[in-house]
């Protein structure tokens, strides 16, 4: 479970990325660190919001979404069906899609990431440069009230 931030820290992460860190976007960014792991969509964080921030619109929720993610302080993932939703998890890492529970799961792998980045560079791109990558695996939880398990094999 992610450490809660404080106020400072959070206005501090927003003016660090060169934003400036109005009350909106603190709340925003504060929303989707409370949504951690959850990777919730921008009408989300807005349902979220509105009882304490009646002034706040879902517009305004949308823009300071995509100007984080400009900035690298959020990720999009994009769901089967074409939403957008958001990850405050901004390390190196991949998801894992649920077509029914509509779950995204982070999954954290070293090893996919060296292999991946091994493949890339072996391939020597022309006329583009890598900012990251990420591996999206989609599919079905044959249990949806079970968590997905992954075994690593020697």
């Amino acid at each position: 479970m992610q450490q809660q931030l404080t106020k400072q820290e959070v206005h501090q992460y927003i003016a660090a990325s060169g934003l400036k860190a109005t009350g909106q976007r603190i709340v925003v960014y504060e929303a989707l660190h409370e949504l951690h792991g959850h990777h919730p969509t921008a009408e989300e964080i807005y349902q979220l919001l509105k009882p304490a921030n009646p002034s706040i619109s879902l517009g305004t929720v949308y823009k300071t979404l995509d100007a984080f993610a400009e900035v690298n302080l959020v990720h999009r993932v994009f769901s089967e069906e074409g939403g957008k939703r958001y990850d405050a998890n901004i390390g190196a890492h991949s998801h894992i899609y649920c077509t029914n529970t509509r779950e995204i799961i982070d999954f954290e792998d070293t090893e996919l990431q060296a292999l991946l980045t091994d493949f890339f560079q072996k391939r020597k791109l022309q006329n583009f440069e890598i900012k990251s990558f990420s591996v999206q695996l989609t599919g079905n939880k044959v249990e949806p009230d079970k968590q997905i398990s992954i075994t690593r094999v020697p």
